[in-house]
């Protein structure tokens, strides 16, 4: 299980991010590393800095292919054609940021839904299943109201009912169809995630199967059909005890969040408030999606071994069925600028751990790349400055790591660092010398060599990450819809390499600040 697990919500894949991090938690101790060094990278030994990159770039940026549907729908298709298999990403520009207050886990719930069926698939009889669910839901406004009356006995009667009509309407689903229908095809690695910033659907399919991808893609968010909605409900409750409300760590990273953010929908967990988990209603996933799951926000990417022309001429006539509709509304929260440090302390039966946090700019800001380059040379791998002082020099932290983007970066966010103390040590000493580190780059310039090899690491995390079809659907969907275009993926190389030493201490002395420092200090009550 990672941090980022808490982090970033609902993430069922192990996708890494274009810098490589991963985050892992063991018995004692959470580590962040990159995986350091060269590999072999699309059959040949390629060094970052080699200038044959460039080319390969732009012979990527040729078999590119781009073109978007008259109801607004974007797809875009990367020929590969060194194996039979094809990788798919739906990618949903919808996250928890998006949901209305009150609604929150509404978009995480949804991703669960998708995967129930159609009226189709996942149903012998969905005529005869259809007034069972309407039935369903108007049990289920009573028993809110029975709920908010105090009314424990009615309110156990229409439990009772609504377990009766959950069994009743169990006689016509199909469990798993639609897992079965992509298994039985040759698919693999069927999944979904939530982020705070967006949703996405995916999976792999043999190069012959891509008219049956189209077929059932179009058709899971033509007409869903969300069945088994209240058995889901306490799944996603669970889901959320085992996160968050059972996990000292899990209730730290949602009080930070809120401490960190005071107004921006960031603030909130991915997976939801339980009191609005628990007061959703179906018409609530509904209206959801019915506003967000429109043509003009979704982003299709295809990766391998197929033609661009089959790809759009079956594209019309399956997402073509889509009607066009309006952009659903934009998100204008922006978090004002913290002018005094934010502390939180909490107290539970845990390990001790130490969060500090500092402001973030979005993945589209000039300076993004220089806020990666500074969580990087601080906290990726052994060699790391937190590292090396608090766990290998000092031995005061068992673990001293770190992360840009937290809890996404469609939106101005945080670079947070964390460390565990070791045996005898306080989480007091670790915060100061996590801070006297962070001090050093704005008193010190990086040394051309440090710099050089986080570069290095860098370059080649991204270069890796874009070996596999599946990791160059990621990053050509997200860069399309963060930065306005799949192009801007290609510039990150020539960004990497532009970054000097004095960018790293002109934003140093910009977010280092004490009034721009968010704390938080989780203590064992043993």
């Amino acid at each position: 299980m990672s941090l980022g697990y808490f982090f970033r919500g609902k993430r069922r894949t192990n996708k890494s991010s274009f810098w490589g991090q991963r985050l892992f938690i063991g018995i004692l101790t959470i580590c962040l590393f990159w995986v350091t060094g060269f590999q072999a990278v699309w059959g040949a030994e390629i060094s970052p800095s080699n200038p044959s990159i460039q080319p390969y770039f732009k012979r990527v940026e040729r078999e590119i292919t781009e073109f978007t549907l008259d109801n607004g729908m974007k797809f875009i298709v990367l020929e590969r054609h060194r194996a039979p298999v094809v990788s798919f990403l739906i990618y949903a520009d919808v996250g928890g940021v998006d949901e209305p207050t009150g609604k929150t886990g509404v978009a995480h719930y949804l991703e669960h839904l998708a995967f129930k069926g159609t009226q189709r698939i996942g149903t012998t009889d969905y005529q005869a299943e259809k007034p069972i669910l309407e039935k369903q839901d108007q049990v289920f406004a009573q028993i809110k109201q029975a709920k908010l009356e105090g009314n424990t006995e009615k309110f156990k009667q229409l439990m009772d009912e609504l377990e009766r009509l959950s069994s009743e309407a169990d006689q016509y689903v199909k469990q798993n169809e639609f897992g079965r229908i992509v298994a039985q095809s040759g698919g693999v690695g069927l999944n979904a995630a939530t982020s705070a910033d967006a949703t996405f659907y995916f999976y792999s399919l043999p190069a012959n199967k891509l008219e049956l991808w189209m077929s059932l893609e179009s058709e899971r968010f033509l007409e869903p059909v969300f069945r088994e909605f209240y058995k889901e409900k306490q799944v996603i409750l669970e889901e959320r005890r085992l996160r968050t409300d059972n996990s000292p760590v899990g209730q730290m990273i949602e009080e930070f969040s809120a401490t960190a953010f005071k107004v921006h929908p960031y603030r909130r967990p991915v997976i939801g408030y339980v009191e609005d988990l628990e007061n959703l209603t179906r018409e609530n996933v509904q209206n959801f999606f019915e506003t967000y799951y429109v043509p003009n926000n979704l982003t299709v990417t295809i990766v391998g071994d197929v033609n661009p022309d089959e790809v759009k001429r079956l594209a019309e006539i399956y997402f073509g069925r889509y009607a066009a509709k309006p952009k659903p509304p934009q998100l204008n929260i922006a978090e004002p600028p913290q002018t005094e440090t934010r502390e939180l302390t909490l107290t539970l039966k845990t390990q001790p751990w130490y969060f500090e946090g500092y402001p973030s700019p979005a993945l589209n800001h000039p300076d993004s790349v220089i806020y990666n380059m500074i969580s990087s040379l601080l906290s990726d791998g052994r060699t790391s400055r937190l590292y090396q002082s608090l766990v290998e020099k000092q031995q005061i932290a068992l673990a001293a790591q770190g992360s840009s983007g937290y809890p996404g970066n469609k939106y101005p966010n945080l670079m947070l660092f964390y460390a565990m103390p070791a045996p005898g040590h306080t989480v007091d000493k670790v915060a100061t010398a996590l801070r006297q580190e962070i001090e050093r780059f704005k008193t010190e310039l990086v040394s051309e060599t440090e710099l050089e090899r986080v570069k290095t690491q860098a370059k080649a995390s991204l270069l890796r990450s874009l070996d596999s079809n599946m990791g160059m659907a990621f990053a050509l969907a997200e860069y399309e819809v963060k930065t306005g275009s799949w192009v801007n993926l290609f510039k990150e190389l020539e960004k990497i390499d532009a970054i000097t030493p004095q960018d790293i201490q002109r934003v140093a002395k910009e977010v280092f600040l004490p009034e721009k420092r968010t704390t938080g200090r989780l203590l064992s009550d043993e």
